[in-house]
C-alpha cells in the first residue's frame, strides 16, 4: 500500500530525515520510535504532505504523493491524526465530526458508527470540544479521522499525557480498526512497549536514519536496541 524509498527532508541547513526506507501493507499496523528529534514528526509531516521532502519517492497505492496537495493527499485515503489532539475547541463535538464527513466531499462514515466506537462522544455531542479531558479529545481526533474515511491513518503521539488505561484502550481500539476494516496504520509513539505491544512491525529512527527494522516481537526483545535507542 505505502512505500517510501530515499527519504530525505531538510529544514534549511539541518537535515531532519536521511534516505528513510519503508513499508507498509493493508491492515498492518507499523510502529515508527525513537528519541526526541529522530525525526518521526517530520516523517508523517511529508507523507502528509505538511512538507515538501528534499528528495525521494512516496507511493500511495500507485500515487507518487511528493508533488500533490494536502487535499489531494486526503482525498486518496491518506490521513493524519497530528500530535495534539488538534480538535476545534470552539466547536461541538458533532460539529468537529462533520468536518471529517466533509473532508472526503460528504462520502464519509456515519456519525453513528463514531458515537458506537467512542461512546463518551455521544454522550458530549452538544458540548463545545473545549469542555472534553484529554482522552476523550484524543477520542474525537481519531473519530473525525476515521469518518473520512482512511486507507491509511498516520498518529502522532495518540497517548501524549494520557492516563495508562485510556492509552490501553486507544490502543485496543486501534488494533481492533486494524484488523476489522483493514485500515493501514503507521504510528509514531514515545511509548515503545505500548505501540509494540499492537504493531506488526517496527522501525526505529536516529538522527532522521532507519536504524532497525523488524516484527515488533522481535523489537520488544532486543533489550539492548531499545536501552541503546530509546532509553528502555
Amino acid at each position: 500500500m505505502l512505500r517510501v524509498s530515499g527519504l530525505t527532508c531538510d529544514y534549511g541547513p539541518v537535515r531532519a530525515l536521511s534516505g528513510v526506507d519503508l513499508e507498509l501493507g493493508e491492515g498492518q499496523i507499523t510502529a515508527v520510535l525513537g528519541a526526541n528529534g529522530a525525526g518521526k514528526t517530520t516523517l508523517l509531516r511529508t507523507l502528509s504532505g505538511l512538507v515538501r521532502p528534499t528528495q525521494g519517492s512516496i507511493q500511495f497505492e500507485g500515487h507518487e504523493l511528493t508533488r500533490l496537495r494536502v487535499e489531494q493527499i486526503v482525498s486518496l485515503g491518506l490521513v493524519h491524526v497530528p500530535e495534539g489532539r488538534g480538535v476545534i475547541a470552539e466547536l461541538t463535538v458533532e460539529e468537529n465530526l462533520r468536518l471529517g464527513a466533509l473532508v472526503r466531499g460528504g462520502d464519509g462514515g456515519s456519525l453513528a458508527d463514531a458515537y458506537a466506537l467512542f461512546p463518551p462522544l455521544e454522550r458530549r455531542r452538544r458540548q463545545a470540544a473545549a469542555s472534553l479531558s484529554g482522552g476523550e479529545r484524543q477520542m474525537l481526533s481519531l473519530a473525525r479521522a476515521l469518518l473520512a474515511k482512511p486507507r491509511l491513518l498516520l498518529l502522532d503521539e495518540p497517548s501524549l499525557g494520557l492516563a495508562p488505561k485510556v492509552v490501553a484502550e486507544l490502543m485496543a481500539t486501534v488494533k481492533e480498526l486494524a484488523a476489522q476494516q483493514r485500515i493501514a496504520v503507521l504510528l509514531v509513539e514515545q511509548n515503545a512497549r505500548s505501540a509494540l505491544s499492537i504493531a506488526d512491525r517496527a522501525v526505529v529512527l536516529h538522527l532522521g536514519k532507519v536504524v532497525a527494522k523488524a516484527s515488533a516481537a522481535e523489537l520488544l526483545a532486543d533489550q539492548g536496541l531499545l536501552h541503546h535507542y530509546l532509553g528502555y
